[in-house]
């Protein structure tokens, strides 16, 4: 049973998303650029850019803290000014997209582990795991083309699109409602920004969306979009793909293909471009 105190902030919680549904909001969060990406998203009010945003470097500096402490953070000097390499050419190439991203905060780490993965949270906080590049035999074509998805995501604000959907749907993250009182409700948002970016997959839609905007950032900034293909090959391959975390909900890799193809080649002009200025 419920006590009184309990009730009252259930009530309140109950409340707060019912006007966070009534009042979400409509934006666009980037430009469409070459690859057409212009679906209108709902945010909820609840969960604001800046605010998810601060909790994202929060729980990014914790991410941080217990990497260093296992030995594992940026433990390979060469790889770590690799990928930070790379990332440093696909940044200002955010521009064409949202003009306020070069000037965001960005950090880019490389862990030591076996996993076949790599994210970024709100506001550009990167991280890709050692065994990505290792057990894939990455180019930095194909690094540019994983770091560039995993930005691409950021762009779109999609972890805090998945917040909003979560709090419209009244499905509350566990642990990310903490206290709620005066008609409001008080929430985690360093929690809230490594459950959306780690815990909870992205939708088909999402990943559509970053792979698209991916392929244009690699080509924006010089690297063959056509990595993008040859990743997922490789994706596909390894251990059936069991061995490679997006696949257990990624599209399949050979739909994703076909779709890469389609989407590399219309931004060939932009790579080609990039060549020449180089």
């Amino acid at each position: 049973m419920f006590g009184k105190g309990s009730r009252k902030l259930l009530w309140a919680i109950g409340a707060a998303l019912a006007l966070s549904m009534a009042a979400c909001q409509s934006v666009q969060t980037t430009q469409s650029g070459v690859v057409g990406v212009d679906r209108v998203q709902r945010m909820s009010p609840l969960v604001s850019e800046a605010e998810l945003r601060r909790g994202a470097a929060q729980a990014y500096g914790e991410e941080l803290a217990k990497e260093r402490q296992m030995g594992a953070l940026n433990a390979d000097a060469a790889m770590t000014q690799r990928v930070r390499g790379i990332a440093g050419r696909l940044i200002p190439a955010t521009g064409a997209f949202r003009p306020d991203a070069p000037g965001w905060p960005w950090e880019v780490n490389v862990f030591r582990g076996d996993n076949v993965n790599a994210w970024c949270m709100p506001g550009g906080k990167i991280a890709v795991y050692s065994g990505l590049i290792t057990k894939l035999s990455l180019s930095d074509d194909e690094i540019a083309a994983v770091v560039g998805h995993e930005i691409a995501h950021a762009l779109r604000e999609h972890a805090r699109e998945r917040a909003s959907e979560q709090l419209m749907a009244g499905l509350a993250i566990q642990g990310v409602v903490i206290a709620a009182g005066g008609g409001g409700t008080s929430i985690d948002m360093a929690k809230l920004a490594y459950q959306v970016t780690l815990g909870l997959p992205h939708s088909r839609v999402h990943e559509s969306e970053a792979d698209r905007l991916g392929v244009e950032l690699a080509a924006r900034a010089g690297y063959d979009p056509r990595a993008a293909i040859t990743l997922w090959q490789k994706m596909g391959r390894l251990d059936g793909g069991k061995g490679v975390d997006w696949l257990s909900t990624h599209p399949s890799p050979e739909s994703r293909i076909r779709e890469l193809e389609v989407y590399a080649t219309r931004v060939m002009p932009l790579y080609e471009q990039a060549r020449r200025g180089r």
